[in-house]
């Protein structure tokens, strides 16, 4: 039996800037001269439009998609009030997470167009950018075979994208993202570890830092602490783990790609053991082993990728979680959207012609 329908967020939990989306401000001007020019020959031409991307995927930012649609389509009036246009629409689309092929269609809106073509850049642009993240973190969620997956790359943009980048990741199978924002649609917290800037205050003293810290948030969150401060991870990690016992969850491996750690500098082949690698985790977990941490988890971070994930994964790295930052947010996911009938006739351009799918089901 096929898995229910997830349900549709709330218009309201996108806190769109419905005014300016209404009057353009976000749009690209040539469809803003449409919506005008057809007002002001008080033309009405019924459409249906379909959207499409040219690669497969995961479909994120569908809901907000609809949400822009729901809340910003109409027209001004005379006396400067606003017509809802929503009423008036027959809007048809896929799942938020719904795997999608090349040129499937995701999306169809029907009705008179001067209500929303002012709105085709916003909801198409609302579509790549989730789609894109959502689409990077099942990629790496299915690499890293069952490891946890935490999403940590808010640094790496702006922040105003924080919202909408948490919940496709959260939908995409991440268990963790960074930042109240990113878990706000789906009432979450932000996760996160013992930062390096937090031992560096602490003059370089990463036991007095873990323990202050565990000390006030051992209580309400998993404890997890970098130990590559001193470029020492096995000692360091060994060493927070005597202090804190129970009240640590776990550390993180965060070498920079500039150097080789310690526990590994007198290996023959230390030149290829730059950065975190599978026998880095392995020398700290075995260190954590004899110490009798056997419970402590190991957490990666540091330029992970799909690609790198796979490698710990091939040769079995004790890797508990994959901390994974701006390979999440890079590359493109584009959809277009077309006018493909007019008053119930064929109407797109050439190639563009109407590609019904039975998958799609009618928002109410």
């Amino acid at each position: 039996m096929p898995d229910a329908p997830r349900e549709r967020l709330a218009p309201e939990t996108f806190r769109l800037p419905v005014g300016k989306i209404r009057s353009a401000y976000y749009s690209d001007t040539y469809f803003a001269r449409t919506k005008e020019l057809l007002e002001a020959r008080d033309e009405h031409p019924r459409v249906s439009v379909q959207v499409f991307a040219k690669r497969a995927g995961l479909l994120g930012g569908i809901d907000e998609a609809i949400a822009v649609l729901r809340l910003c389509s109409g027209r001004r009036l005379a006396d400067g009030t606003w017509e809802d246009g929503w009423p008036a629409l027959r809007v048809s689309a896929l799942d938020e997470g719904d795997p999608i092929e090349p040129w499937e269609t995701v999306m169809t809106i029907e009705g008179d167009y001067g209500l929303f073509a002012h709105l085709e850049t916003v909801y198409l642009g609302t579509l790549a950018r989730r789609s894109l993240v959502m689409t990077n973190v099942r990629r790496v969620v299915d690499a890293a075979d069952g490891r946890s997956v935490l999403f940590f790359p808010a640094r790496h943009d702006h922040w105003l994208v924080q919202t909408g980048d948490g919940w496709a990741a959260h939908v995409a199978g991440a268990i963790g993202v960074s930042t109240d924002a990113n878990a706000s649609w789906w009432g979450g917290r932000g996760i996160g570890t013992i930062p390096h800037a937090l031992i560096a205050v602490y003059g370089g003293d990463t036991v007095a830092a873990a323990r202050d810290y565990a000390a006030k948030y051992a209580p309400s969150s998993n404890v997890i602490c970098l130990v590559d401060f001193h470029n020492d991870s096995v000692g360091e990690a060994v060493k927070v783990a005597d202090a804190l016992g129970e009240d640590l969850w776990g550390v993180r491996l965060d070498t920079s790609e500039k150097l080789v750690d310690k526990a590994l500098a007198d290996r023959p082949d230390a030149d290829r053991l730059h950065g975190v690698t599978p026998e880095l985790a392995r020398a700290v977990r075995d260190g954590l082993d004899a110490a009798g941490h056997q419970r402590v988890k190991i957490v990666v971070s540091g330029g992970f990728d799909a690609e790198k994930i796979e490698r710990f994964i091939a040769v079995d790295a004790p890797v508990d979680s994959f901390g994974v930052g701006s390979s999440l947010i890079r590359g493109n996911f584009d959809f277009t959207a077309d006018v493909v009938e007019l008053e119930g006739r064929a109407a797109g351009k050439v190639g563009r012609e109407l590609r019904p799918n039975p998958r799609l089901r009618l928002v109410e």
